[in-house]
């Protein structure tokens, strides 16, 4: 039987799916841009919410969200509560089981001066302002904004089963509509687990607050759901709205890449050992302008007092350290990555003596921080969850257990493991290091940073640059002793939590520009041209036309108590004699000014900074009321009785501009992009195209690198061709067409683009064109033509379907680039596929007889 999840999908398809609107209250109220994920999470729930299908559930709704550890839960938390705020649902019960995870949320919900903070600083929702407010129960509810009671699920089981005063009881839940929010909702499903008897139990408790009220929804959020339990299972398959597991969020390229870093080195030879590359990340992020503050976790395997001594020793080392200590790492170390760290500290002049002193200076004892007692936690919890604010000093971290869940670090780096040992049976990791592998995941939460503009500054950007220096900066380093057992132990646990590609499974190899490529004129002064990711430019922005507002009247119909009676049975009613309903169009210039300005001081959207934005040539305020361009060229097409049309209030003018003014945003919404292409730009050919090692899966098909075909051939600059089936069989189908394409072109070579350049559509998309190939007219105007060729197969066309129509658009634009005395052609075909090869051969041949200059 299949999960809610998968139903959606057999019943609406993805398509559907990707077309269901966000709408722009929740986008515009969030302070963090959603991602594509975070984007299904709501048209999920919004589909579910608002269509009927084969196995939707019945009220009151109780789904859930499994979602992996940093992938923002939080966040599509804060836009539901915005989404079943506008479908009428005001009172909202937060709980989640660690008091430590309830304090981190009441700040990420109320306190707009926290760095994760969710909201925007100002919540309009269709014009009006809505607040967050915190209530110890639903009796002192606000009906016009949003009321969210935080507690702990211990703490809501003991109010409800003894009753005291002020706290919540059943009662509440009654007469209220109200939204059920659990975060870690694994723990709601012990009495589930066990026998199945919720009696008395939390998981009982929830489910008789949820079915107090036909209207209650219960959402869960967890990472963690177990799908080989049964009893699990067939508690949720009709509960499990979305599944966006750790394995996919790291595909993605969401997490930090995790590498185990073994040795034989004792307990202070492995921490010195991570504090060099501490100050390795640390020094090369500077060296780059990026603001980072690594931090290291030591973990201790049971107890508290293991930990506090785990701390004193290190103060101690530190306290020693000098540089003997960092010269013994250094010649002896077999760990590429530490070797890459002292080639770079070389670079920079930095001493041993030198590197000891920064180290000593970083992990001062005012710089480490406890995190093992409740106590200790609750007092240092500010700092535990503020770790990458600059002006948070901390850059150690000790604990055993209590940071395994709710614990959000983005720029946390190596986790050292002080104690050895296994507690597994028969190869199966044992619970010690299944709770290492939670650990690990909780710490592969990627550190947002960017080189170039435009770029995602969220996700991974050296995959296939595996040399590159700054994928350190993507890496989470897991330090321990050598133990194959233990290793392959955690291998499996990490490898079936998703957060971690074996490495044995992946081979690297090489890609290498041909010597004879190498020595061509082409490669020394060649260039390749493409375009760059900027912000989207509203210059030419002159009108309200210039961004998608329709030039229709807004319909605004009076509120009267005009209507009639009618039997359900019996005969419907005579018409009482009611007067007529009349239309009236009102040019916006005919209604009051202030009536405007206040209308537009309601609506962040229009406010003048963000009109200055979107309208450049907007002067003034009264510029944009005024001008037939913008609102004073608008009308309002009123409906009404004639006597109603007599008693026009200001508050119906009011009513009427703020529907337009809402119809207005979201007319040029629809129309915007927060990017855009630029013009072309270009670089050296031998600036771009260079020697890199990629990782590829051993026996895949990406594996065989072709080099029967490519290795000896001229046109194919690189050595070997690590690409798909269908990258390959379109450089066979070339290589049988090369000879007629000899016959009226010259400097001919193919380049696999391994992920060197993007070219941006007008929407600000990246794509990254599989090939890019050069030729050169020998005879007429001698253009150089540049093609962009994508092969792709039958099951991604749909998908990227874009990417191709931004190919046709680059090929009807025949655009000319001119550098000195070289003229480039820049140009794309459709889809390679093998099943139209001869319509794609065909289309290649057409294009590259284009001879326009």
């Amino acid at each position: 039987m299949a999960f809610l999840y998968e139903k959606i999908i057999q019943e609406f398809g993805k398509r559907y799916l990707a077309q269901v609107e966000v709408p722009n209250y929740i986008t515009d109220n969030l302070k963090y841009k959603i991602r594509p994920y975070q984007k299904e999470s709501f048209q999920r729930y919004i589909l579910c919410h608002n269509e009927n299908f084969d196995g939707k559930p019945n009220k009151p709704y109780h789904l859930l969200y499994n979602m992996a550890t940093g992938s923002g839960k939080t966040l599509v938390m804060a836009g539901l509560m915005l989404y079943l705020y506008e479908k009428g649902y005001r009172n909202f019960l937060f709980f989640v089981n660690s008091n430590n995870i309830i304090n981190k949320t009441k700040d990420n919900f109320l306190n707009p001066q926290a760095s994760k903070y969710l909201f925007t600083q100002k919540i309009v929702i269709y014009g009006k302002k809505v607040l967050i407010k915190e209530v110890k129960n639903f009796e002192e509810a606000d009906k016009e904004n949003i009321n969210i009671k935080f507690t702990t699920i211990q703490q809501l089981h003991i109010d409800l089963n003894n009753t005291k005063e002020n706290s919540v009881t059943y009662e509440d839940f009654k007469d209220k509509k109200i939204a059920l929010i659990a975060d870690e909702a694994h723990h709601l499903s012990s009495a589930t687990r066990n026998n199945g008897d919720l009696f008395g139990s939390w998981e009982g408790t929830v489910i008789e607050i949820l079915r107090q009220n036909f209207d209650n929804i219960l959402l869960e959020f967890t990472a963690t759901l177990d799908y080989e339990s049964r009893e699990i299972t067939e508690k949720y398959q009709n509960k499990v709205l979305q599944k966006y597991d750790l394995a996919q969020f790291r595909i993605d390229g969401y997490s930090k890449e995790i590498n185990l870093i073994r040795s034989l080195y004792n307990e202070k030879e492995r921490i010195i050992q991570a504090l060099i590359l501490n100050l390795y990340r640390q020094e090369l992020a500077t060296s780059k302008g990026i603001n980072l503050k690594p931090v290291i976790l030591f973990k201790a395997k049971r107890t508290i007092k293991e930990s506090e001594q785990n701390k004193a020793n290190f103060h101690k080392l530190i306290d020693e350290l000098d540089a003997a200590h960092i010269e013994k790492i250094k010649n002896t170390s077999t760990v590429n990555i530490v070797q890459k760290a002292f080639t770079f500290f070389e670079s920079k002049n930095l001493s041993s003596i030198e590197i000891a002193k920064r180290i000593k200076s970083n992990f001062k004892e005012e710089n480490c921080i406890s995190a093992n007692n409740d106590k200790e936690a609750e007092l240092n919890q500010i700092r535990l969850n503020t770790l990458e604010d600059e002006n948070n000093p901390i850059r150690a971290v000790f604990a055993v257990q209590k940071l395994n869940e709710g614990w959000d670090v983005l720029n946390l780096f190596d986790i050292v493991r002080l104690y050895d040992g296994r507690d597994g049976r028969a190869g199966k990791p044992g619970k010690t290091t299944l709770s290492e592998a939670q650990l690990i995941g909780r710490g592969a939460r990627y550190f947002p940073f960017a080189l170039e503009k435009g770029q995602d500054i969220y996700t991974r950007k050296y995959d296939n640059d595996v040399s590159n220096d700054l994928k350190i900066l993507e890496e989470l380093y897991y330090h321990t002793k050598e133990d194959s057992r233990y290793i392959s132990e955690l291998k499996k646990a990490l490898v079936e939590s998703g957060i971690y590609e074996d490495e044995d499974k992946l081979e690297t190899k090489q890609l290498t520009l041909k010597l004879d490529f190498i020595e061509t004129d082409f490669y020394k002064t060649g260039k390749v041209i493409y375009n760059e990711k900027v912000e989207k430019s509203y210059n030419n922005v002159k009108s309200f036309a210039d961004l998608g507002v329709k030039k229709r009247n807004f319909i605004f119909t009076f509120s009267s108590g005009i209507g009639q009676m009618t039997g359900v049975f019996g005969k419907e009613e005579k018409e009482s004699k009611t007067e007529k309903i009349e239309q009236k169009d009102i040019e916006l210039s005919n209604i009051p000014k202030h009536i405007i300005r206040y209308a537009l001081a309601q609506n962040p959207f229009f406010y003048f900074d963000s009109l200055e934005r979107y309208f450049p040539n907007v002067k003034s305020l009264s510029n944009f009321i005024e001008s037939k361009d913008y609102l004073g060229g608008l009308e309002i097409t009123f409906n009404g009785s004639k006597t109603r049309f007599t008693k026009i209030t200001n508050f119906d003018y009011l009513s009427a501009v703020q529907g337009l003014l809402q119809t207005i945003e979201a007319d040029i919404k629809s129309n915007l992009t927060e990017y855009e292409g630029s013009g072309y730009i270009n670089k050296y050919i031998h600036e771009v195209f260079k020697d890199k090692k990629i990782k590829v899966y051993k026996d895949s098909e990406r594996a065989d690198g072709q080099e029967e075909l490519v290795a000896n051939e001229p046109w194919y600059v690189y050595n070997a061709n690590y690409g798909t089936s269908e990258e390959k069989e379109f450089v066979k189908m070339f290589a049988r067409r090369f000879e007629t394409l000899e016959k009226s072109f010259e400097n001919i070579y193919l380049i696999r683009n391994e992920r060197e350049i993007k070219i941006i559509d007008n929407l600000g998309r990246a794509f990254e064109p599989d090939f890019v190939l050069f030729c050169k007219q020998k005879a007429g105007n001698e253009l150089t033509y540049q093609v962009f060729i994508e092969p792709k197969g039958n099951h991604l066309k749909a998908h990227d379907k874009w990417k191709e129509d931004f190919l046709k658009e680059i090929r009807d634009k025949k655009e000319v680039i001119e550098i000195h005395s070289d003229k480039y052609l820049i140009t794309g075909v459709p889809f390679y596929n093998n099943e139209n090869e001869n319509e794609f051969k065909e289309t290649l041949e057409n294009t590259l007889n284009e001879a326009n200059a």
